[in-house]
């Protein structure tokens, strides 16, 4: 958008227009004193395809204009495949291409950050950020907020797949929840979607279209690709950027903070090709090292998923809706009438269950799609069918992001190391047995044909592990590479700040020191609201105590 001059100042440069970024920018620059540079490597993200709500599939399954489209190392544990990690890019970030779901997470994730040493940020401190962001169109409740820039919706009524999958798990015996952001997280139930009117609102439809016209102290330059952090003296006074390889590199300084909302793979990139992170690794990729961080880049941690996929008996799935020419018409009726197949995401049901009767909280989320999906949907369907996608919600796998090159358009080496220990493959093996026994209810029965991934013949530990490690994949939740924490190896402080670099702080879902149970757009957007309050000197907004299941008041 706004051009700058090469050496401009301000008081605040964002790296990252994603879903914090967009956060900080609007919320910083409510105070008219105050000048804000936003920095984007993407455009304006207000094509159609990215506004329908129906065009996710495209937009999380195509590397180009609004996906980044990384890749991971091989992974070891996954029959050694390179697997696939779209990333958002251009205003809005990941909130521009995911799946439009609104979940938080167990409230006992937050407690635990409390219980880590991490003050402030327990579920009591958090919700009332979580509410502030959200505008749910039911109206404001007890764990949900009305008149904020985030609207929420629920999924239109209707659907027989999505109803008949809660009533299936209600009849295998797990509660129906009507909120998995309310008192109980547990069970079987509808999704709330960040869709308004039918139109996909991303954090920057919520917070950076409504005011980049109106405010001349906000500056927000698209096309700019960070390259470097500007360290003085151990302080962050700017950034180096450029419009993209062989471009002039330019400068932007800040007088008060820098503040680095890349997310989890493209922060921790940022701050070790700047000379922040493991002092050997920076010296063997040619890097001066500034400061010594360890901990930069580690704590990779991410939701694997797998697949269940069924043949439909009728035909009703989107593959039938959208065949020959229904597919280009329903773009057409969307882009005159906003109405249609076009106005939603197509996962308007899920659940949140426990493989172990034991566990405080759930460890694994169902999203059930109507439709064959293989592949990030890379893979066409060619019958009607239903897909339900299960995710370990607590992996204890770990891994890394690390350098590739000093050149900053190269990819970082994502390695996750899925799989890495037993437990997750106990989990995610038992999450294939969960699915199938909800689907096996009476109430799928008008709908279920055969089984088509795994199949019915695979049936052992063996056999299901081995088709985990063919076919999982990631739903796009990485998180905790520049973790927050009480200890001195954790890169920055519950503040954020970045340890031994003053002026920097680092605000995504990068510095979440343990990856959440659910959709983590959502707890970005409430990570930024929060931290624009303390960058701004105010207080923080009073504790709620809103109630909630016994099951998530278990002391850790």
């Amino acid at each position: 958008m706004a051009e700058i001059e090469s050496g401009a100042k301000f008081d605040y440069v964002i790296v990252g227009a994603g879903s914090a970024g967009c956060v900080l920018a609007s919320r910083l620059s409510e105070d008219p004193n105050v000048t804000v540079a936003l920095l984007e490597a993407g455009g304006r993200n207000n094509s159609l395809l990215v506004r329908m709500p129906a065009g996710v599939g495209n937009l999380i399954s195509t590397k180009g204009q609004f996906n980044w489209g990384f890749e991971t190392v091989p992974q070891q544990f996954l029959d050694n495949r390179r697997l696939y990690q779209p990333r958002g890019r251009g205003w809005g970030g990941s909130s521009a291409i995911n799946g439009m779901i609104y979940i938080r997470g167990h409230a006992r994730d937050y407690d635990q950050w409390r219980q880590m040493g991490l003050t402030g940020w327990g579920y009591a401190d958090v919700l009332p950020y979580f509410k502030r962001a959200q505008h749910h169109e039911d109206g404001g409740d007890a764990w949900n907020g009305e008149g904020g820039p985030l609207w929420v919706s629920r999924g239109p009524p209707g659907d027989p797949v999505y109803k008949a999958f809660i009533r299936a798990g209600a009849q295998a015996g797990y509660p129906v929840t009507r909120d998995f952001n309310g008192y109980q997280q547990e069970g079987v139930g509808p999704y709330h979607l960040t869709i308004r009117d039918g139109e996909r609102w991303s954090a920057a439809a919520a917070y950076l279209a409504p005011v980049v016209a109106t405010r001349p102290n906000l500056k927000i330059i698209s096309n700019a690709y960070a390259g470097k952090l500007i360290i003085e003296n151990k302080q962050a006074v700017g950034v180096e950027f450029s419009g993209g390889p062989g471009k002039p590199v330019q400068k932007v300084y800040a007088n008060a903070e820098v503040l680095v909302c890349g997310g989890a793979f493209q922060s921790p990139q940022l701050l070790q090709l700047s000379g922040i992170g493991p002092a050997d690794e920076l010296k063997q990729a040619g890097v001066p090292v500034v400061m010594d961080a360890p901990d930069v880049g580690r704590n990779l941690q991410d939701h694997l998923d797998v697949c269940v996929i069924y043949e439909m008996t009728k035909p009703i799935s989107m593959y039938t809706k959208t065949k020959g020419l229904k597919q280009p018409m329903i773009g057409l009726q969307y882009l005159f009438t906003k109405q249609g197949a076009g106005r939603t995401n197509h996962l308007h049901a899920g659940a949140f269950l426990k493989t172990r009767g034991e566990l405080d909280r759930p460890d694994i989320q169902i999203h059930v799609v109507n439709a064959v999906m293989i592949d990030h949907a890379r893979v066409k369907p060619d019958r009607d069918g239903f897909t339900i996608h299960a995710c370990q919600l607590r992996p204890e796998s770990r891994g890394t992001v690390k350098l590739a090159s000093t050149n900053p358009f190269e990819a970082p080496l994502i390695d996750p190391r899925y799989l890495a220990e037993e437990n997750d493959r106990r989990t995610m093996r038992d999450s294939v047995r969960i699915i199938r026994d909800i689907v096996g209810q009476e109430a799928l029965s008008f709908l279920r044909g055969p089984e088509m991934r795994p199949g019915e013949q695979v049936r052992t530990d063996a056999e299901i592990d081995a088709w985990i490690r063919r076919n999982a994949e990631t739903i796009y939740h990485p998180v905790g590479t520049v973790r927050m924490g009480a200890d001195d190896k954790a890169p920055v402080d519950e503040q954020l700040r970045v340890r031994g670099v003053k002026g920097l702080r680092v605000i995504d879902a990068s510095v979440m020191p343990t990856l959440i149970g659910g959709n983590t757009n959502a707890p970005t957007i409430m990570i930024a609201e929060k931290l624009s309050d303390l960058i701004r000197g105010k207080p923080p907004l009073p504790q709620d105590h809103a109630p909630i299941a016994e099951d998530a008041k278990v002391a850790v």
